[in-house]
């Protein structure tokens, strides 16, 4: 396997491997990796859909990418994705899906048209004092001592900010920053999380630097991720002969290892219902098996609008399996670093869904756009500045199920400090009902507070949830922590998704779990085409310009020395291609 990047390796179709035909795959976990790797498999390896099988514990596939109607409580969805034009991997995947929604059409082009007519930026990016304009007006507010932290991480090796935390490497003058506020909220970070994420995210995204404050660097899905994305996946894959195993939990995968070789044998497994003793397979010469390892959604427990959602602290299968791996060779990774701090890692959201026309009101007000419109509504989350829980909510375009009746609104809200009493109702996130919960963002929204009971009650229908291990992958780790998604040695297994270590990504994002299937089937079946490399923003000097301008809220760069000298100094500039540059992107 190689990386690539341009039109020759992006439009070239590799020929089928040796003996495709005769190859199978088990891919365990339905998440977008595992029906990414199907994908690749079909599409580039040449591997017969109906030689391969996904197993899934669920009966939806899709992981967390979800979107559902639960007809006693309401919609839920228990986070959103947002994509950027640099998703190498995604878009070379969802090209080859047909679009469920125009004919003709591949879930990228459909994608691409809809954010073309559409595109995204917020009008509000935060709020205080009960739906006021908190007045960021797109500026960082990174003094001279942040931006000194800023560029200090960004130099740093790899090595110097493994398990070391963000407020380890960042003082207090970059943490009170709006930069932080906006990047904390948009990315789920918490002061205690992993600077060596926090730096690879900077490199990731440097080309969107600009586009931070308003949200003009995303986009997004016509509807919820699951209706948008994975049910045209899921479609594409059965219609090739895939087969779907639902109600299948893998609780072992077995290896034969050698000091040369690493080869799985068997995949144990428990069923329910009439294939309950069916216990698992034996992997022969032709069989190939790709694990999905740790969950971010593991133990999610829902609420609804009368009960709370409450934190699960039991036994985990996505991590108890990957732990049960992981002891049998040192390469084959340390989930206890990522599994083992539930307090640090959970966070909760909320699907409110209003059922009449008093709530749209207030929404139209702070996002300052007609939430019935079907066009982009706030553009992104809103961020409460001052909520003692940290709150911040959003509303994609409606509707934003297909199902939906068009009188109604489906809204996201998440909290990062979910144990901090709130501000209208006292007492912590984590121990709110659904009724409660929207409450509190009512009360953010700036609805009288005589007004708040009653809509509370009868406005809406709020399902909360509440994710153990939701950003489990942002813990302060280092090297060997992941585990390669190919292992040095391995012969017909790969490990995929969130806690496989590929390139330099990033996690949290629909990008690194297709890489991870990309680059498990690539190297697997020996592929003649380069999986695309990530981006390369980070080595373009205009781009690094763009943003050293943007970090300094416009300020110029004044030049050293008496005024005599800084214009002698200019004119040389100014003479060369690198004052070019530097007056072309804001520096000078």
């Amino acid at each position: 396997m190689y990386y690539s990047s341009g039109n020759y390796e992006a439009f070239a179709r590799p020929r089928p491997p040796k003996d495709a035909a005769s190859k199978h795959a088990w891919i365990v976990g339905s998440g977008l990796a595992g029906l990414a790797a199907a994908v690749f498999m079909i599409r580039d390896a040449a591997v017969p859909g109906e030689n391969i099988t996904i197993l899934e514990k669920g009966s939806l596939a899709g992981g967390a990418l979800d979107g559902i109607e639960e007809p006693e409580k309401g919609f839920v969805i228990r986070g959103g994705r947002e994509m950027e034009n640099h998703f190498e991997c995604l878009w070379d995947c969802f090209r080859t899906i047909p679009s469920l929604e125009v004919e003709g059409a591949s879930v990228l082009d459909e994608f691409y048209w809809l954010n073309k007519d559409d595109p995204n930026y917020s009008l509000q990016r935060a709020t205080v004092e009960r739906g006021q304009d908190a007045h960021t007006d797109g500026l960082f507010t990174l003094n001279k001592k942040a931006q000194k932290d800023l560029v200090k991480v960004f130099l740093a090796t790899r090595e110097e900010m493994e398990n070391k935390r963000i407020d380890e490497v960042f003082g207090r003058d970059f943490l009170d920053s709006n930069f932080w506020l906006y990047w904390r909220t948009m990315f789920a970070f918490e002061e205690w999380h992993s600077a060596l994420e926090m730096k690879l995210y900077l490199h990731r995204f440097i080309h969107h630097i600009g586009g931070l404050p308003d949200f003009s660097a995303l986009k997004f899905t016509k509807y919820n991720q699951y209706e948008s994305l994975v049910l045209p996946m899921t479609k594409w894959l059965s219609e090739q002969g895939v087969r779907f195993q639902y109600g299948t939990e893998v609780t072992d995968v077995e290896f034969d290892l050698t000091a040369s070789a690493k080869r799985a044998t068997r995949i144990e497994w428990t069923r329910t219902g009439e294939h309950a003793g069916d216990t698992g397979v034996d992997l022969g010469e032709d069989d190939y098996v790709l694990m999905t390892i740790g969950s971010l959604v593991d133990n999610s427990d829902e609420g609804d609008h009368h009960t709370a959602a409450m934190l699960n602290r039991g036994p985990a299968s996505a991590w108890d399996l990957w732990k049960k791996i992981a002891r049998k060779d040192p390469s084959f990774g340390r989930p206890e670093v990522f599994c083992s701090s539930i307090d640090e890692t959970k966070w909760e959201s909320a699907t409110v869904t209003t059922l009449d026309e008093r709530i749209p009101e207030y929404i139209r007000r702070i996002a300052k756009r007609d939430p019935f419109s079907g066009r982009v509504v706030t553009g992104g989350i809103v961020t409460v500045k001052d909520s003692s829980w940290l709150m911040s909510w959003t509303v994609n375009r409606q509707p934003h199920f297909k199902k939906q009746p068009k009188d109604q609104i489906v809204v996201w809200v998440y909290s990062l400090f979910v144990d901090t009493p709130g501000d209208y109702v006292k007492k912590p996130m984590s121990e709110c009902t659904g009724e409660e919960i929207t409450a509190e963002w009512l009360y953010h929204l700036g609805v009288p507070e005589a007004d708040i009971p009653e809509l509370a009650a009868t406005g809406a229908k709020c399902v909360p949830v509440m994710m153990p291990y939701v950003t489990s992958f942002f813990m302060p780790r280092k090297a060997g922590d992941r585990p390669d998604v190919v292992p040095e040695g391995a012969e017909n297994f790969a490990f995929i998704g969130q806690f496989a270590e590929t390139s330099r990504d990033c996690i949290f994002t629909t990008e690194y779990s297709v890489r991870t299937g990309m680059e498990a089937t690539y190297q697997l079946f020996g592929i003649e085409r380069g999986v695309p490399d990530v981006f390369n923003s980070t080595y373009d000097v205009r781009t690094l310009l763009d943003a050293s301008a943007r970090l300094k809220d416009g300020e110029k760069t004044e030049l050293p020395g008496p005024a005599v000298l800084r214009r002698k100094i200019a004119k040389g500039l100014d003479s060369t291609e690198i004052g070019v540059l530097l007056r072309e992107h804001g520096i000078l």
